[in-house]
């Protein structure tokens, strides 16, 4: 027993010295790329709600796959998708705001100045509206140093 603690142990030191670092993906999706986990982006602006995607509507950009709920929102989508793309890449905008990343719930959304936040929770996104610009500064600060790590 003491044999194999002692080989995975250096095998655990030498892997993680040697094996490259995962660069945050740019937009985040879940395990099947689904952006949004597949709620259609421009919903949340014509619609004022959360709106599933469509199988049928779908558009790859920045390596992860979009949903529409229709041909039209996904042409709008194209034309300009940093209009209609959440910020941070879709990652929750609180754990942003405060340096790390987290997985979002299409249900927890704000739009602020024009642009769309997620966030992990309805519970976190009580928290982040509690001061939104000043996490959107934060944010703001912390999202390339996100990127480049």
């Amino acid at each position: 027993m003491k044999l194999i603690l002692k080989l995975f142990s250096v095998f655990f030191i030498w892997g993680s010295l040697t094996l490259p670092a995962f660069a945050l993906d740019l937009v985040y999706s879940d395990f099947l790329g689904k952006a949004i986990r597949g709620y259609d982006p421009v919903a949340y602006f014509t619609q004022s709600k959360p709106v599933k995607g469509d199988s049928d509507f779908t558009y790859r950009w920045n390596d992860a796959k979009w949903y529409f709920s229709s041909a039209e929102n996904r042409e709008a989508f194209v034309k300009n998708p940093e209009k209609f793309a959440p910020q941070y890449g879709g990652y929750c905008a609180w754990a942003v705001s405060k340096g790390y990343t987290a997985k979002i719930d299409p249900n927890a959304w704000n739009i602020h100045d024009g642009k769309l936040y997620l966030n992990y929770s309805k519970s976190v996104q009580v928290t982040w509206q509690q001061d939104i610009p000043g996490n959107i500064v934060n944010g703001d600060k912390n999202w390339p140093k996100l990127l480049a790590e």
